[in-house]
């Protein structure tokens, strides 16, 4: 008996402690689910009641500088479901069946978004508003529309590059759009619907919305006239030409705004898939090239500041020059001859511009390729931008060659954008300015969120000499390269690039006839309102000159905008103000030193002269009047001739005219056409034998005397004095 009574005892106290282990876990357990997880689990109990419908916000429209809409965001729905309202399995095959041909989708790939363990899924984004109609009239349960915005070009293809494109997902993938992302893009909004276990719309649950904000509309810098008139000058190019692409921008020199950026190939925003993603990239940004003799602005503006020249400096062109082991030649071998460096530029001459950019010296001229902001990117407000590849310094400072080709614009590889911001600094009295897209951005209550403000970096050349070399520029159109790019009415500076591309596969230059050609055109060159670049990457037809393929797209560019710019008529046909004009017709005489005789006369004879020939051969070396003189129609023109083949060959030269030179000038001169100096005295050469025209053979020797230039003034004012008092009563 008392066994028995031990062992329920010992049962019982078993029992109660059983008891209470349970009571406290399950007291524990009740403890941590209601105060240590109680509030996220009544979120995620809220979570699974509600449903949460994203409401996009728009995208600000993007302006021109008119505020002419170039893209906008349009309203369009996008078909959504909620799968557990749908029902079961046979249902969701149903409404896949019955959407499939409205939406234009695989009825498998309906059915499994719309099968998902969620409550909200895409089924189609951004539909057509027939297809919206359509999926309206079915009626499905579970499936329904909600409002997206999406955005929409519509001027299509125009300014494509700057404007970039936007994602399916509201946001900004390329260009301007992608840039500014933040301003235009807004803050999304929702609504936020309690529904019970079978997905219906509880009344008395939660009921929630925020509201979206939309983006800040942008006014940009581009004027839409000027831009469609760039795209369109570049459609001729491609047409005409047959380049493999082009491109055209167009600043004002001022204040660094960008009035136009277009390139060929295009793309149209609205449908970008349809097009090669290469069509879309910016390369007037993003790629670098060899500029050719456009770069020949900045290796003027670089001499003339430093004083190594001016306009008036002597240059003695043969047709080539040797730089230590290696040769620089001419366009076409072409001997430009005795010429001003005002004429150098003009004649694009290499020989020029490499014998002078060997007296400016390494470390002058990468202290500039510094200063015109070379080493680094412009700062647009665009993405993508690339930097200049430039020769080391340390290569220039032990090889002449590198400097005497990055002189005349070869060897470093630069953005079209970072050329024409440089060559805008010469346009603008010597300040570099920062290039700008965004002018302003307005929020959606109309406030001012941002404004631009014109940024000069630096002042790069003084204001004296970048008027000067804007009028020399002004030379090269009347009468240099850039001839094609004259405008009737306008005075026009501006200077032509042929540049040799460099083989990606074998390095070195491409031997065939595969050029980046352009053009940068300044209008009015007296105080200049635009500057534009034209270049075109492998022109096909000849001739496939900067000159011939890009000037003229330059010239039509700059007149249509001067004249929708309102900026008034400056000049006559002859190039003067009216105010100024002579009351007589008078014209400039051509420079026609070094062209064959056909084609000296012929310049001649376009130009109302007559031209007058002394000597025999084929090639003229010396003319009278000078290039650049004013005369009346029907004028003579004297051309004389000399045969180049005879110098080429080791015969007869023909000795120059070297009055006026130093010795160093004419020694360089003598040398290059082989002929030996014997010089006497010192300074300045006023008296040579044999006299200037004669035909020697080459070695053959020339006497020329020297005299000081305080000496030769004063000869000329004892000379006029004389004068003078021979003209006396």
């Amino acid at each position: 008996m008392r066994s028995g009574s031990l062992r329920v005892k010992k049962r019982i106290t078993t029992l109660f402690f059983v008891f209470m282990c349970v009571f406290f876990v399950l007291g524990g357990r009740l403890f941590w689910v209601q105060f240590v997880q109680g509030s996220e689990l009544s979120e995620k109990a809220t979570r699974n009641r509600t449903w949460e419908q994203p409401v996009e916000s728009k995208r600000g429209t993007i302006y021109d500088a008119n505020m002419q809409e170039l893209a906008i965001s349009i309203s369009t729905d996008t078909v959504v479901a909620n799968p557990t309202q749908i029902g079961d399995l046979d249902d969701a095959r149903a409404a896949a069946e019955a959407l499939a041909p409205v939406l234009g989708m695989e009825e498998s790939t309906i059915f499994e978004r719309i099968t998902r363990n969620s409550s909200y899924e895409y089924v189609k984004r951004q539909i057509t508003q027939e297809q919206s109609a359509a999926v309206r009239e079915l009626d499905v349960e579970g499936i329904s529309l909600v409002e997206e915005s999406r955005r929409y070009y519509p001027k299509g293809m125009l300014a494509g590059h700057v404007l970039g494109i936007a994602g399916i997902d509201n946001d900004g993938l390329e260009g301007i759009d992608f840039y500014y992302d933040e301003l235009v893009g807004g803050t999304p909004g929702y609504i936020v619907v309690e529904r019970d276990a079978a997905g219906r719309e509880m009344e008395d649950g939660i009921h929630e919305y925020v509201a979206p904000i939309d983006g800040a509309n942008l006014v940009l810098t581009i004027d839409e006239t000027i831009q469609y008139v760039a795209e369109r000058e570049l459609d001729k190019v491609i047409a005409e030409h047959d380049p493999d692409r082009a491109l055209a921008v167009v600043m004002n020199p001022k204040t660094g705004a960008i009035l136009a950026m277009a390139m060929r190939p295009g793309f149209d925003p609205n449908s970008y898939n349809d097009y090669p993603a290469s069509n879309r990239r910016n390369f007037a940004i993003c790629d670098r090239f060899e500029p050719g003799s456009t770069m020949k602005i900045i290796t003027s503006a670089m001499l003339m500041e430093e004083k190594v020249v001016n306009e008036y400096s002597r240059f003695y062109c043969p047709g080539s020059v040797k730089v230590g082991a290696e040769t620089i030649r001419c366009s076409n071998h072409t001997a430009h001859g005795d010429q001003t460096f005002a004429q150098i530029v003009e004649n694009s001459c290499n020989v020029g511009f490499a014998k002078a950019g060997l007296q400016l010296g390494v470390e002058k001229y990468y202290h500039y390729l510094e200063a015109f902001g070379f080493t680094g990117k412009t700062g647009i407000d665009l993405p993508g931008e690339d930097v200049a590849l430039l020769v080391p310094k340390k290569w220039a400072e032990e090889r002449d060659i590198y400097l005497a080709t990055m002189a005349m614009g070869q060897a470093n590889a630069i953005t079209p954008l970072q050329l024409l911001t440089a060559v805008s600094a010469v346009c603008n009295e010597g300040k570099l300015m920062k290039p700008y897209i965004l002018e302003q951005a307005v929020d959606h209550q109309g406030n001012v969120v941002y404004q631009a403000q014109p940024e000069p970096t630096a002042q790069v050349i003084s204001a004296e000499t970048a008027k000067e070399l804007c009028l020399i520029l002004e030379g090269e159109v009347i009468n240099g390269t850039g001839k094609n790019a004259y405008i009737e009415g306008y005075r026009v500076g501006g200077k032509t690039g042929t540049a040799q591309k460099i083989d990606p596969e074998k390095g070195g230059y491409l031997t065939t006839n595969n050029y980046y050609v352009s053009f940068i055109g300044l209008a009015p060159s007296n105080d200049p309102e635009l500057v534009c670049i034209v270049a075109a990457d492998y022109p096909k037809y000849y001739p496939y000159y900067g000159g011939t393929v890009c000037a003229p797209a330059v010239r039509e560019i700059l007149k249509d905008s001067l004249i929708y710019m309102g900026e008034p008529l400056q000049h006559n046909g002859n190039g003067l103000a009216p105010e100024a004009a002579p009351q007589i017709d008078t014209r400039l005489v051509p420079d026609v030193v070094n062209m064959e005789r056909s084609e000296a006369e012929s310049a001649i004879s376009s130009r109302g002269f007559n031209a007058v020939i002394q000597g025999e051969g084929n090639t003229v070396w010396r003319q009278t009047p000078a290039a650049k003189t004013r005369m009346e129609p029907g004028s003579q023109v004297i051309i004389y001739l000399t045969d180049a083949a005879d110098a080429e060959n080791g015969g007869t030269v023909t000795v120059p005219e070297l009055q006026g030179r130093s010795m160093r000038q004419v020694s360089a001169i003598l040398a290059d056409l082989g002929l030996y100096l014997v010089p006497a005295g010192s300074g300045v050469a006023f008296e040579q034998n044999p006299a200037p025209g004669q035909q020697m053979s080459s070695g053959s020797i020339i006497q020329v005397k020297f005299r000081s230039t305080d000496e030769a003034a004063a000869l000329e004012e004892q000379a006029a004095a004389g004068a003078e008092a021979a003209a006396a009563p």
